[in-house]
């Protein structure tokens, strides 16, 4: 089950979807949320910022100025929290990029999932860059949340993407708290059929999931470059609001947008997705 929660509130992008999103999963699941906002510090200061003024000074300032956004999307939460009735602890913090990283990625070790809120295109902000860094560092699934998404988390109607991988399998698994709860599970069969070995296609896999009490219809996608696009046609035609998938990623560079279909689907998502790696 998922009785403890982390939830990473961005404090250079818009905060509604994991505030809303992360109270209403607490309320329907009945988790405990440990909620953590970071502002983070410049590391490097424009020079005309340093003139005249000690240095210790400005980073004091860059400092105080980084707690003041982490503050204010606490602030944020708390006002919507304090009303709902969830178990929840929330803390405010500044650091650089670096011990933002480090820090958050160890705290999401030892929670069951991480929530945070999807990366946004047109964005520089290392709010962006957080998510990836837990899905890829934490061990644990994270549950990412599109900016489109105003109203309460639901999870009835699940798609389960599907390619027979160990990274399909460790999302299948960690989802399942969510699984056993849904309405309607869909399997969605990612590649052709011939590059999935038998024991774990799609097929078994809905035989697995029956013989679990749970289950599902099979729909396949086209392996193209546009499955992304194919992949949210189909989260309209089935009425999906909750994907369940393996955070891939292919090279060191594509890393760094978490790559390949995810990437792809994280960037134009409108539903939640939970990802493992």
């Amino acid at each position: 089950m998922f009785g403890n929660i982390l939830v990473h509130l961005p404090t250079e992008l818009p905060v509604r979807a994991a505030v809303n999103g992360s109270i209403s999963f607490a309320l329907s699941t009945g988790a405990h949320l440990d909620v953590v906002a970071i502002g983070y510090e410049r590391t490097i200061i424009p020079l005309a910022a340093l003139s005249g003024v000690a240095v210790t000074s400005v980073f004091e300032i860059e400092q105080a100025r980084a707690l003041e956004r982490a503050e204010a999307a606490l602030r944020v939460f708390d006002l919507r929290a304090r009303s709902s009735g969830i178990s929840y602890a929330s803390r405010a913090l500044s650091a650089v990029p670096a011990e933002a990283r480090r820090s958050i990625c160890a705290s999401a070790r030892v929670h069951d999932m991480t929530i945070v809120t999807q990366p946004q295109s047109g964005y520089e902000s290392y709010d962006n860059v957080i998510p990836r860094d837990i899905l890829l560092q934490a061990g644990k699934p994270v549950l990412y949340l599109p900016s489109v998404i105003h109203g309460s988390f639901s999870a009835r109607r699940i798609g389960i993407c599907w390619d027979g991988s160990r990274l399909a399998a460790r999302a299948l698994h960690d989802a399942m708290p969510l699984l056993r709860e849904a309405d309607a599970l869909t399997i969605i069969a990612m590649t052709d059929a011939h590059k999935v070995p038998a024991e774990s296609s799609a097929d078994h896999l809905g035989r697995y999931l029956e013989r679990s009490g749970l289950p599902a219809k099979i729909v396949s996608l086209p392996a193209s470059r546009s499955v992304h696009r194919a992949l949210l046609s189909l989260v309209a035609d089935e009425s999906l609001d909750l994907l369940v998938m393996g955070g891939y990623v292919r090279s060191r560079l594509q890393e760094r947008l978490l790559g390949g279909i995810s990437g792809d689907l994280l960037r134009a998502n409108v539903i939640p997705v939970l990802m493992s790696h």
